[in-house]
């Protein structure tokens, strides 16, 4: 069929994104539920959510983990209002997200109409396009481009708007839609194969790789772990880019700057090339950092011109992070790794699993349950294939600390983007779960960021989400509390913890199931099992009691909002 006539545009969108292969789509709809109607007759699934946040934080889970594009819809104004912090999660994490909303009528702009807003004004700085739509026959191509725009280049979030007067005008299509199937992409770099930056590489005797969030699904062939075998480097990743490559591999040495192991710095002071893959060298993958971007260069790959950091000195390639490592693949065919730089790379990999085996010994040994333990728990529990969804406070930092947590070669790891979003990775484990049916995913959270989210785990239960929420409970928010500690702030004035969280007394919403660990001795049993709900679709919330002082090596010295950000006073 070339030519459709739909009633009202929430019926069109939903052919399109029908059309164009979506599946799921999450979002609480305004008041007029036109979306409710228009996915009736159909078999796409609707995570109808408690709050507009998260399900925005779900999509872009969604689209994490999937590489596809996430859809969430939303009502208007104070709904939009909600939804922006998601979208400055799904912007910072440069997540292919389609918000669509609801919109004040043409007619009555200006006239103080029930909640309106200027949404796009509200919008517009944390998309890549943001756009309304007053004319019927602007609905179709309209969605096909936000599609488009999201997938594109640096993916990231799209807002369209389908004011109330579209809800019931005639949307005509006259032609066939056009999908991303439609889509032809050169997933390469021109001239990649040559230039100052494959001088450099061939060149550098000591060097390192850095890969970024923007090489996840872009490292199906393993060209990283190839391109560190040819030149003998040390491969590090950002938080967001964990999971790109094999943690098992010889040559990974970790999570690079704030997250770094300590016992892997003799390479970072001994480097003389550091190559990044689609990274934009946020502050704290580069906290630490001395020489590196000014007497040792940095080689920067990214998409996205935007995504170069001029900070850092060295040759700078514009384009696709794959076609460019294959380039150099290619052209370095026959090049000779320094044997003794791989030689201090496998020492230093040693001497940071032993670190961390000693230090799991000296916590095995007292009655407490540590937050290692519980990530060692999770290891020996759960399958390889597994996917942890983390937070970012002060307890679940563990997880970043390579090894206490890795995702080996077959598991998976989302996280907030640098925006460290509280509740972010609550919710978005949902959207991993839906994308990743068949995985376990266990979301790694704070009791402050779970109760941002408790309103959808409901939803996790009504619609057979099966998550397993390790809840490490300290109270609420643990890292302002130490704050609130370290500057001799009085407790019981500014109270960022409370023992009612801390004790986990809730109430627990229909088909989940929680359990509270009180000996150590029960935890490998209780995840053991709460792995097993999860992949039967239960929802499992493991509350973990932890201490304050339990917080990850080199975290607790910590000041203010970043590393020396702020000084005592």
């Amino acid at each position: 069929m070339t030519e459709q006539t739909y009633q009202g545009a929430w019926n069109a969108a939903v052919d399109f994104l029908t059309a164009a292969g979506v599946e799921t789509i999450f979002g609480l709809p305004g008041d007029d539920l036109g979306m409710l109607r228009a996915l009736e007759p159909t078999d796409r699934r609707m995570v109808l959510c408690r709050d507009q946040r998260n399900a925005v934080f779900m999509a872009t889970g969604y689209a994490l983990q999937s590489g596809k594009p996430g859809i969430a819809v939303i009502g208007k104004g104070p709904a939009v209002a909600n939804a922006v912090t998601g979208l400055l999660e799904a912007h910072c994490s440069a997540a292919p997200v389609v918000v669509l909303a609801g919109g004040t009528s043409v007619e009555q702009r200006g006239s103080n109409a029930f909640q309106e807003l200027d949404q796009l004004a509200l919008v517009a700085p944390l998309t890549k396009w943001a756009h309304r739509v007053d004319h019927p026959d602007r609905v179709a191509a309209a969605l096909e481009k936000a599609l488009l725009i999201a997938t594109s280049g640096q993916p990231g979030p799209v807002y369209l708007e389908f004011p109330d007067h579209l809800l019931k005008e005639e949307i005509p299509r006259t032609r066939p839609w056009n999908t991303l199937a439609d889509v032809a992409r050169a997933d390469h770099a021109p001239g990649a194969a040559e230039g100052a930056a494959l001088e450099a590489i061939k060149a550098a005797k000591r060097p390192l790789i850095l890969v970024g969030g923007g090489m996840r699904h872009r490292n199906a062939d393993r060209l990283v772990e190839r391109l560190a075998e040819t030149i003998g480097a040390g491969i590090y990743s950002t938080a967001t880019g964990r999971s790109t490559v094999d943690e098992s591999h010889a040559q990974f040495c970790g999570l690079a700057g704030l997250y770094s192991p300590q016992q892997t710095a003799e390479l970072w002071s001994g480097a003389d090339l550091l190559i990044t893959l689609g990274s934009r060298l946020e502050e704290t993958a580069t906290f630490g950092w001395e020489g590196i971007g000014s007497t040792v260069p940095v080689v920067q790959v990214n998409i996205d011109a935007a995504g170069l950091s001029v900070e850092f000195a060295g040759p700078k390639v514009i384009g696709d992070g794959a076609g460019t490592v294959a380039a150099w693949l290619t052209a370095l065919a026959g090049h000779t790794p320094d044997a003794d730089w791989v030689a201090t790379i496998s020492r230093c990999r040693a001497a940071t699993a032993a670190a961390a085996q000693d230090r799991l010994k000296i916590f095995g040994e007292d009655g407490y349950t540590h937050v290692a333990e519980v990530l060692a728990a999770i290891d020996a529990v759960a399958p390889a294939s597994r996917i942890l969804v983390q937070e970012n406070g002060l307890q679940d930092m563990w997880s970043y600390i390579y090894p206490y947590y890795s995702t080996g070669a077959q598991g998976g790891s989302v996280v907030p983007s640098e925006q460290t979003t509280l509740g972010f990775g609550a919710a978005a484990a949902a959207g991993v779960k839906i994308a990743a049916p068949d995985r376990p995913v266990i979301a790694f959270v704070g009791d402050g960021a779970f109760n941002l989210f408790r309103s959808d785990l409901e939803t996790l239960g009504r619609e057979g989400i099966g998550v397993v929420y390790v809840v490490l409970r300290n109270g609420g928010y643990g890292w302002l509390q130490s704050q609130l500690d370290q500057h001799g702030l009085p407790a019981e004035r500014y109270p960022f913890v409370s023992s009612e969280l801390a004790a986990a007394a809730h109430a627990t919403p229909p088909k989940v199931e929680q359990v509270v660990i009180t000996d150590k001795a029960t935890l490998t049993d209780a995840l053991g099992q709460a792995v097993t709900a999860s992949l039967e679709g239960r929802v499992t919330v493991v509350h973990v009691p932890v201490e304050l002082s339990d917080a990850p090596p080199g975290i607790s010295d910590l000041e203010g909002d970043f590393p020396g950000g702020n000084e005592k006073h």
